[in-house]
């Protein structure tokens, strides 16, 4: 019998089958295509500036993720998780800055990915700490709550507090080589590509994975019903709960991965908007998918990035257009949402569905 296609005859005859990632032969072909891409096509025809845009993609990526698990797959929404992000952006930065670490660890370039790990657990800690009220209130209250998140850890703790460490004032500086990675010295955009597809395969995986074990079913039953979920049995408060660590611990790597990015640090990175942000991704990607977390970034920063560069041959003849592009981006991103909301509400992931669905059933596609 054949392995290579599935609708046309072939059956899954065990559960391992049934719930494997690459099921056919074609898919592994594809997956393994996609793979060759990503790690060995882009960094061969990419300049510097596309490698820069694929590295914003990836960091949307990662903070993305832990947005579509909180409202996509748990229900709970959110529109504070930049403070989780801030975190471990500065958890890291500060690890690294200022913590004596063993001369073993810094000599093999260690201190940095350990201090990502710290970070997330950090980051996801913290999280945690304000998905407490998720077990009292769901919601527009619960929406409030996470919103106190980013004004209490950025605008408060984070601007008042933690950015005076070391006398340093608003920001952190990264002097060049702070960032390393075993004998590898992340130092350029394209050592970031890399680190950044490692991370975000890395991620991904962990996800959906988890997505496909008790936990994620329990997330999914919850997000459906929570009072459903509770009288089957299922602990809502603790599962509650755990959405918030895991997408403050995916946060905190998103954090902890973009101050290889950036020459300094300061909360001005991580604003009110960003939140906001991350949650239009998965509108105009689709919630309750991974794939909407990945195409939602590629769409809003690709297409930011063509309008960035439509506006500016303009900025000669009206020079207001390139003072005014940051709100031109705000109006775009609002009008985007507007857009799938009305013409497609359940995002692109959805219509990528539809795409795959219609190869692999034809000729019976109808």
């Amino acid at each position: 019998m054949s392995t290579t296609f599935l609708p046309c005859g072939q059956y899954h005859e065990n559960y391992v089958q049934d719930h494997g990632w690459w099921q056919t032969t074609f898919i592994k072909w594809k997956m393994g295509l996609l793979l060759a891409v990503l790690f060995v096509g882009i960094p061969l025809v990419a300049d510097s500036y596309w490698i820069s845009v694929c590295n914003q993609i990836g960091y949307t990526v990662l903070g993305a993720l832990g947005v579509q698990l909180l409202i996509g797959y748990c229900g709970q929404i959110t529109l504070g998780h930049a403070a989780f992000l801030a975190v471990g952006a500065y958890t890291s930065t500060l690890l690294i800055l200022e913590f004596p670490w063993p001369k073993v660890l810094t000599d093999w370039g260690l201190a940095y990915p350990v201090s990502i790990i710290l970070a997330a657990i950090v980051a996801g800690t913290w999280s945690v700490l304000f998905g407490l009220p998720s077990a009292k209130v769901k919601g527009f209250y619960l929406i409030l709550t996470t919103m106190a998140a980013q004004f209490i850890t950025v605008d408060f703790i984070i601007t008042q507090y933690v950015s005076q460490i070391g006398g340093r004032g608003q920001a952190f500086s990264l002097p060049p080589g702070t960032i390393k990675v075993g004998p590898w010295v992340i130092d350029n955009d394209l050592k970031v590509y890399f680190m950044m597809l490692v991370l975000v395969v890395l991620c991904v995986s962990a996800l959906v994975n988890l997505m496909r074990s008790r936990v994620g079913r329990a997330w999914i039953a919850i997000r459906d019903n929570d009072i459903s979920a509770e009288v089957m049995g299922i602990n809502v408060v603790k599962y509650k709960l755990l959405a918030f660590f895991v997408a403050g611990f995916i946060g905190g790597i998103a954090g902890a991965f973009w101050i290889s990015n950036l020459a300094a640090i300061s909360p001005e990175h991580f604003p009110w908007f960003w939140s906001l942000w991350l949650v239009g991704v998965i509108l105009i990607g689709g919630a309750g998918s991974v794939h909407g977390a990945i195409f939602g970034s590629v769409f809003m920063v690709v297409v930011m990035e063509l309008l960035q560069l439509g506006v500016m041959p303009l900025a000669d003849t009206y020079p207001k257009l390139l003072m005014d592009f940051l709100f031109i981006k705000e109006a775009a991103f609002g009008l985007a949402i507007c857009g799938f909301l009305i013409f497609e509400p359940n995002g692109l992931a959805y219509r990528w569905w539809q795409v795959k669905n219609y190869f692999n059933l034809w000729p019976f596609s109808y």
